[in-house]
């Protein structure tokens, strides 16, 4: 009789241990990570951008300053170029919009509209309140 008590005990402290492990790898894979490169502004990655350039090329003030105009004038021509194929972009997803409304019931159609503004909302809001040229 005791050898059966002792075989459920070692049986119990088997199956709560898996249990225990089980738990914790569990809550160690699902953690959450903290992201080490958080998204930055264009300002800050432009100021870390030059004094990388600065300090590993051994930049002149000259150079330096030089290096400011070439970034700047990329940046306008990048915004130049965005600006100029937004409308189409739009366009286009105008257009998808619109095929997959006219797929859905009525009941669908209000919600799609309800994601279509939430979207558009958190893209409003988002680091840097759009793209960073």
């Amino acid at each position: 009789m005791m050898k059966r008590w002792n075989i459920a005990v070692y049986v119990g402290l088997i199956f709560l241990s898996g249990v225990l492990v089980g738990a914790f790898g569990h809550r160690l894979y699902t953690v959450n990570t903290v992201s080490a490169n958080p998204l930055r502004s264009p300002e800050e990655f432009r100021k870390r951008y030059v004094a990388e350039m600065q300090s590993r090329l051994k930049l002149r003030p000259d150079q330096v300053a030089q290096l400011n105009t070439f970034l700047d004038q990329t940046r306008a021509r990048l915004h130049e170029v965005h600006d100029r194929y937004r409308p189409e972009m739009e366009s286009i997803r105008h257009e998808q919009n619109g095929k997959i409304k006219a797929m859905l019931d009525e009941q669908q159609r209000a919600e799609y509209d309800k994601i279509l503004a939430e979207r558009e909302r958190n893209q409003r809001k988002g680091p840097g309140g759009g793209p960073g040229f």
